[in-house]
């Protein structure tokens, strides 16, 4: 359904595709061909003596067998917990605990370049993403909460802050690694213990991970990470001995975690779905903002919980910014994730990629006008160009639900308090982006967007001290800075 391209695109694109490739080696990672799950300390084989497998979305070829937990792997996971808990690493002094902690951060970095490859075998995006995104920022994340682990008295100043206890923990398969960290820092560094679960069809960066909390000597059953599918993940969330859930995913899920722990002492921070505006004025630095936009809406293939994947253009700039979205949507590679010059690697999984095929079906069937790139996807595996749709309305579903994959929605509008209405105007509230020359311009939107992150003039930018979380039906609670401290105390 794409439009016809000028000779000027075709030519920019057929250059891009005359780059030589430049794949990265597998050999720098070891994958072993079954794992096991990893509870106290110790990989062990799982009670229910399942397995599934996990595969190369770019190719569909299989990579490893996974052990499938049922409910009696998770009581052994959470008693471990338990008993690190309270025989040892809530009674361990905090100069203590951030030994372990940034030794851990150091030996990620130390396998990086592992990582990054396992990362994007097993979830289909760009090397260059796991290389140089995911991996040094889940490192990162451990190195700056093994500094706060003795400076609790300066978090939380005149106060006495005190461990839950036992943390389980359920994370998203968009960003494995970078998730994990995300969830077992701060624990570990106020003191808690975790059982974690990965999702079903990325987990072999946290069983990777095991390993190094293996060989940084951490206490056994201080992390615990067990893997399965849904009914795993239910198992952590209702058993009676866990204290705290952290999860990220779906809206969907994470309103029935809502509804499992209600009348329960559990606490809980959830990272939901999002519907981010990405918002361009006139007096905006368009090249730049069309970068951003990019970036915001391509970037991991869609699969970001943040993406920008409403985007809205002043009037009297619309026809320029189009153009110039068009042009450079038919420079980006999509193709082997393992390779360097690859802009959009693979669709997660099969069910991912028929989620999005419906969603384009919808958008068509609502009126909208579909542009995708000319680009040729390759022959096998999960793969989908890059798409914008032009001549939508509010009301329709591909501008109210969340797509999960590189598909951008574009509204245009003529004043701050029509596009803040209208930016405002969704279930989510996780975040959005702001693109003017003016100040003033980004402090009226800020103090008005209904959204946990704005970014101004920029987007998708993370860092360990900066917390990040949402409104609505996006969740609550923060991870990340010092907020993400607080998920994980009692304070009196």
């Amino acid at each position: 359904m794409a439009t016809k391209k000028s000779n000027t695109i075709k030519l920019k694109f057929d250059s891009a595709r005359e780059l030589a490739p430049a794949p990265e080696s597998k050999s720098a990672a070891t994958i072993k061909p079954q794992y096991e799950l990893f509870i106290n300390g110790k990989f062990e084989k799982p009670a229910s003596k399942k397995y599934y497998h996990t595969i190369n979305p770019a190719t569909e070829e299989r990579i490893s067998s996974i052990a499938e937990s049922n409910q009696a792997d998770v009581d052994r996971a959470v008693k471990a917990a338990r008993q690190a808990y309270e025989k040892t690493w809530k009674k361990m002094p905090g100069k203590e605990r951030a030994k372990y902690i940034f030794r851990i951060a150091r030996m990620v970095q130390e396998r990086a370049r592992e990582f990054s490859i396992v990362e994007t075998l097993n979830g289909g995006k760009p090397i260059r993403e796991s290389r140089d995104f995911d991996v040094p920022t889940a490192a990162n994340h451990f190195f700056y909460y093994a500094g706060w682990a003795d400076k609790l008295e300066y978090a939380f100043p005149n106060r006495q802050a005190s461990p839950l206890g036992v943390a389980g923990q359920i994370i998203p398969w968009n960003f494995p690694l970078l998730m994990a960290a995300w969830k077992i820092a701060p624990a570990l560094a106020t003191g808690n213990t975790v059982v974690l679960k990965p999702a079903e069809t990325t987990p072999l960066t946290a069983l990777k991970l095991a390993e190094i909390i293996q060989e940084a000597d951490l206490p056994p059953g201080v992390v615990n990470i067990i893997t399965g599918a849904g009914a795993t993940g239910a198992a952590i969330v209702n058993h009676p001995d866990v204290n705290k859930i952290a999860f990220t995913g779906s809206t969907d899920v994470g309103k029935i975690i809502q509804r499992a722990i209600a009348g329960t002492s559990k606490k809980a921070t959830l990272e939901l779905g999002g519907k981010a505006a990405n918002i361009i004025f006139d007096d905006a630095p368009l090249d730049q903002a069309v970068e951003g936009v990019i970036n915001g809406i391509f970037f991991n293939q869609g699969h970001v919980c943040c993406a920008g994947s409403r985007l809205y253009v002043q009037e009297s700039v619309f026809d320029q910014v189009l153009r110039k979205l068009k042009d450079r949507m038919e420079t980006l590679i999509v193709g082997d994730p393992m390779d360097k010059n690859t802009d959009i690697g693979a669709i997660n999984s099969k069910a991912q990629l028929d989620t999005i095929n419906k969603y384009l079906k919808i958008g068509l069937q609502e009126g909208a006008d579909m542009y995708q790139s000319s680009c040729k996807l390759p022959g096998k595996g999960f793969f989908c160009r890059p798409t914008l749709f032009t001549n939508v309305a509010q009301s329709n579903r591909i501008t109210q639900e969340e797509i999960f994959g590189p598909v951008l929605t574009i509204q245009t509008f003529r004043t701050d308090d029509e596009v803040i209405a209208k930016a405002n105007n969704t279930p989510y509230g996780l975040s959005s982006g702001v693109w003017t020359d003016k100040g003033s311009k980004i402090f009226n939107l800020t103090t008005k967007l209904r959204s946990g992150v704005v970014w101004a003039n920029t987007f998708n930018k993370f860092d360990p001290v900066s917390p990040f979380g949402g409104y609505k039906e996006s969740g609550y609670g923060r991870e990340g800075g010092l907020h993400g401290l607080y998920a994980y105390v009692n304070v009196k």
